[in-house]
């Protein structure tokens, strides 16, 4: 018999995959106050692309520069960098932001996670060599603690991409949504079979330390919580990054209150590579 799917303070729940959007992504249009909404409907993974494909690196690539109408000059596209943390704060959940020296005070993204039935509770913007850093501190509106459903958090990642492709839109052409609304996308994909690394190792007598790096793709954050606890391992805080078309998480997790033994270890490790490397069978509609 299956055990039970268990989580630890994240507090993850799970609903039964139904022909209902997961949520709704707002979008948001510069030029006016109203938005909508479009639901998004993850029930399959999208694979990227078969073996053989060139991996984007980190080096930004230089396109068009879309922002200021000139088609005549290049500009290089810094990677956008979206970082969902949900370690370092115990009472809220921190976003980082990243986009070179590109983006504002982001009051539209701000208004955009409102709508999520989010408060942005701290907010702050930062300079060091890399770039400029915007950070969120998030909770829920209803209950003013931190966000512990994976469908949310997924939900805040994929709204925050979003507002980067509307505003920016020279960022398309960095990230895997991109390919579906972005005006300039990808040029080259990342293949999955040689993108995804697995690394799993002990962080003291009672957890692990989780980590995957892989090619991104929308309701990943949501697929990889599920893969974990489907198998009886508790997640019990993490960190979640979109760095360009990758994606990297870090969970530490737990089985029956202790760190996973090596067997267990080599059996999650399997089954997040048969589950990310698979091929698809139905694509995911937007």
């Amino acid at each position: 018999m299956a055990m039970p799917i268990t989580a630890s303070s994240l507090g993850f729940h799970f609903t039964a995959a139904t022909q209902n959007p997961i949520f709704c992504v707002p979008f948001l249009r510069a030029s006016s106050a109203f938005h909508a909404t479009k639901p998004c409907y993850f029930l399959h993974k999208t694979r990227l692309l078969s073996s053989g494909t060139a991996i984007i690196t980190r080096a930004a690539a230089p396109v068009t520069n879309v922002q200021d109408g000139n088609q005549g000059e290049t500009d290089t596209v810094p990677i956008p960098i979206v970082i969902i943390d949900q370690d370092s704060d115990p009472n809220a959940t921190v976003v980082k932001i990243t986009f070179g020296d590109r983006l504002g005070a982001l009051l539209d993204t701000m208004s955009a996670l409102k709508s999520l039935g989010l408060n942005v509770v701290k907010a702050n913007v930062f300079l060091d060599s890399s770039g400029k850093h915007n950070k969120f501190s998030i909770t829920k509106a209803d209950t003013g603690r931190k966000v512990e459903d994976p469908e949310l958090l997924e939900a805040i990642r994929l709204t925050i991409i979003n507002n980067l492709i509307q505003y920016h839109p020279e960022s398309s052409s960095q990230l895997a949504m991109g390919a579906a609304f972005g005006l300039l996308p990808p040029k080259e994909q990342v293949d999955v079979d040689i993108a995804t690394r697995i690394n799993i190792s002990d962080d003291g007598p009672d957890r692990s330390l989780f980590y995957v790096e892989t090619a991104d793709h929308p309701g990943l954050l949501v697929e990889l919580v599920k893969s974990i606890t489907d198998i009886d391992i508790a997640v019990e805080s993490g960190e979640f990054d979109t760095e360009g078309l990758l994606a990297k998480a870090k969970f530490h997790v737990s089985y029956k209150g202790k760190a996973i033994g090596k067997q267990l270890q080599q059996v999650l490790a399997n089954s997040l590579r048969y589950f990310l490397r698979r091929p698809t069978t139905e694509e995911s509609s937007f």
